[in-house]
């Protein structure tokens, strides 16, 4: 069975970061990919995103890019552990390598290295009409950068950008208390 929201414990993780559960959740709604969606996943990590992509395009591919080798191992790990096949792994650092993609539906964001702008102008050309970009950002400068080129392309972009807080539950002895994970920026742009 295929549903989006895959716990956090099911994926292998050891030290990459991970976009969390319901980061995911919002961010794959954001991004509306069809069955038959060609996805990019940038910066993708540990794969979470990548994998929940992938079992929502079934019949598409996503192409998950990742620099760092131990995460490029990870990306597998999680693809296979969740029987899916529709993921291609490339270890590279965006944008090389993204010129060789095909044509994209989705494009996902979730780590840029510092190098966001030249990315998005990676992107832009291979985009089809009405594809959109789901940017998830930790910093408030990665946010500004992504803000800021959407307003510069507003010819070829729009844009929405929300900030999610979420804080869970933990058992204190008698008490049940908030503990808060980082808040996160999700930049959803739709071209033209």
């Amino acid at each position: 069975m295929n549903y989006l929201g895959i716990d956090d414990e099911a994926f292998i993780r050891k030290n990459v970061p991970m976009t969390k559960q319901e980061i995911r959740i919002l961010s794959l709604a954001k991004a509306r990919i069809k069955p038959d969606a060609v996805v990019y996943d940038i910066g993708a990590g540990t794969g979470s995103l990548s994998v929940e992509a992938a079992r929502l395009a079934p019949q598409g591919t996503v192409y998950a890019l990742e620099r760092n080798p131990e995460g490029v191992a990870l990306i597998r790990a999680n693809a296979a552990n969740f029987m899916v096949s529709n993921v291609v792994v490339k270890e590279a650092e965006a944008p090389a390598g993204i010129d060789t993609l095909p044509d994209v539906d989705t494009v996902l964001i979730g780590g840029s290295g510092s190098r966001l702008e030249e990315i998005l102008d990676a992107v832009t050309p291979k985009l089809k009409p009405e594809g959109r970009i789901v940017l998830n950002c930790i910093t408030v400068q990665t946010l500004m950068q992504g803000i800021d080129y959407m307003r510069q392309h507003a010819d070829v972009y729009e844009y929405e950008a929300i900030q999610v807080q979420v804080s869970r539950l933990k058992s204190i002895g008698s008490y049940d208390m908030a503990k808060a994970e980082n808040p996160i920026y999700i930049v959803t742009c739709w071209k033209k």
